[in-house]
């Protein structure tokens, strides 16, 4: 294909743009990246909200702001408890155009309100360290640029939009995964604006991820004088932790992590709760079957035991996302307009999960680390390439105009993902 395409005269002049808008995108990010927006931070997650539709308020189209579905939590007394969500912020743009593309994006971060890291600084020239500067305020600023630069484009009627920015994906987008999974399904691809790798490389496919609550109740007792009456929930609760970890290994791809435990008191009382939280990954829809059955053998060995119970709570929150034919297409077009602007456009299967594997559920093709370069994310030392601001921009930018032009064809692309072909 990249031998067959070049860059037209109307689409280099919109690219020569994108080279004076450095200075404001980066003025842009660090002014966001001060904005706490962790996850549960809903004051935070409010203002944020508003600098974003304000900041997309230059595009054509409807900015809306959809409530979330409520979800579930499991407190650390065991109780399930229901819990609400910011709003997302939606754009949506041409919805009857021929073409129609979904681009998603999360404002949420994963550094709490009371997080020691909240500034940012520069590392060197071209290296900024800062809260969320990768993942994925960076990445927004990229993807809102690109939109403006793309209806400055000819062809531009002729593609319609919808995007999507949550404030639940960095806990697994409990709230949004409907409207995802409603936009994929309308859209004919989708471009979603995580962190690339700081030199460039993106993920391909990614392994599908689950999380669990499992609450063991036992029964409390004296520790000293009626120790045999008791029924020690947080011993259940370890012996359940090194069975869970012993399935590690037992199928490939397949891992399971006990990230916490919660229960127990004073140490003369025999504990009556535990509960523990835990993830778990695939690497294809099938595994999802084996580990159902792995974990009810576990529940079912503690719920034969006197004075013991065990409830699992959660799921699978995201399906693995394989290279299949579709997603390779879409790809091959980044790698293309990579090539046609210098830049040399990689991908490796990666561990992690994000809306491109609610995306791609929906039957949805799409390319799912378009936003920034930089590194080290989800913790103080995440940092952000300066210079990949203007480069991800142009990069988007290019495989837009292409998409409006039909140099890209989104509907076949979409066709493909139709036709179940999953394999790589």
């Amino acid at each position: 294909m990249a031998h067959q395409l070049n860059i037209s005269t109307a689409e280099q002049s919109i690219l020569d743009e994108i080279a004076g808008l450095s200075g404001d995108m980066i003025s842009m990010m660090v002014a966001w990246s001060h904005i706490n927006s962790g996850s549960r931070n809903a004051d935070g997650l409010e203002k944020m909200r508003a600098v974003l539709c304000e900041y997309f308020s230059d595009l054509p189209g409807t900015i809306s702001e959809p409530r979330l579905a409520k979800g579930e939590l499991v407190s650390e007394k065991g109780v399930k408890e229901p819990i609400f969500y910011a709003p997302a912020m939606q754009l949506s743009v041409r919805p009857d155009a021929k073409i129609q593309l979904v681009l998603t994006g999360h404002y949420d971060t994963v550094f709490p309100e009371d997080s020691h890291f909240q500034r940012t600084r520069k590392i060197d020239d071209d290296t900024l360290n800062g809260p969320g500067v990768a993942d994925m305020k960076g990445g927004i600023i990229v993807m809102a640029n690109a939109l403006k630069s793309l209806e400055k484009h000819p062809d531009a009627m002729d593609v319609g939009y919808t995007v999507l920015l949550s404030p639940d994906e960095e806990i697994g987008s409990p709230g949004s995964a409907p409207l995802l999974a409603e936009l994929g399904a309308k859209s004919d691809v989708g471009l979603t604006y995580e962190p690339a790798l700081a030199d460039g490389s993106m993920a391909g496919a990614r392994k599908g991820s689950g999380n669990f609550a499992l609450i063991i109740k036992g029964r409390a007792a004296h520790a000293g004088r009626e120790h045999h009456l008791g029924r020690n929930a947080i011993a259940a609760m370890a012996e359940f932790t090194v069975a869970l970890e012993a399935l590690n290994g037992q199928r490939e791809g397949v891992t399971f992590n006990m990230a916490k435990i919660d229960g127990g008191g004073a140490v003369n009382i025999v504990p009556e709760l535990a509960i523990g939280r835990f993830n778990v990954r695939m690497l294809e829809s099938d595994d999802m079957s084996w580990i159902d059955q792995q974990l009810r053998k576990l529940i079912e060995t503690i719920n034969k035991r006197d004075g013991l119970s065990a409830e699992l709570t959660g799921g699978f929150t995201r399906p693995p996302k394989p290279m299949a034919p579709a997603n390779a297409m879409v790809f091959d077009w980044v790698k293309t307009a990579g090539t046609l602007l210098g830049q040399d456009i990689r991908w490796s299967p990666s561990g992690g999960v994000c809306e491109g594997n609610n995306l791609w559920a929906s039957g949805c093709p799409n390319v799912d680390t378009l936003g920034v370069c930089g590194g080290e994310i989800h913790s103080d030392r995440e940092f952000v390439k300066l210079s990949s601001l203007t480069e991800r921009t142009r990069l988007s930018t290019l495989i837009l105009m292409k998409l409006a032009s039909g140099e890209y064809d989104a509907k076949k692309a979409k066709a493909l993902a139709r036709s179940g072909s999953n394999s790589c």
